[in-house]
């Protein structure tokens, strides 16, 4: 099961209100935000592919990118256990504690 939705390479986050009985999400990785929902699956899919369209129409005509830029640096939240054992690892390897978590999310990311 998966509550993403796909299409020209955005993704769409997907969920369902109880309270409206009503399916909603908004799109990922786009510094706007822009929501899309329907009452069906195919609705709340159509609704997905009509909300990408007119994102990328109206990024088009006033210049805009599209996708967010990435700097490619972040921080990421780890227990101080498993930093160690990253840390030490890396050094047995004879890499900085980056490469080491760099070549570690290249293999996640080349298996997905």
């Amino acid at each position: 099961m998966t509550d993403k939705l796909e299409y020209k390479d955005f993704i769409g986050s997907v969920h369902f209100s109880t309270k409206d009985s009503v399916f909603h999400g908004k799109l990922e990785g786009v510094n706007d935000l822009v929501t899309f929902e329907g009452v069906s699956v195919d609705e709340l899919k159509n609704a997905f592919h009509e909300a990408v369209d007119d994102y990328i129409e109206l990024c088009e005509d006033i210049g805009k990118i599209p996708f967010k830029s990435f700097k490619g640096s972040f921080n990421v939240r780890i227990t101080p256990d498993l930093h160690s054992k990253a840390y030490k690892i890396a050094v047995l390897k004879g890499k900085s504690l980056n490469q080491f978590v760099q070549e570690a999310i290249e293999r996640e990311v080349d298996s997905a």
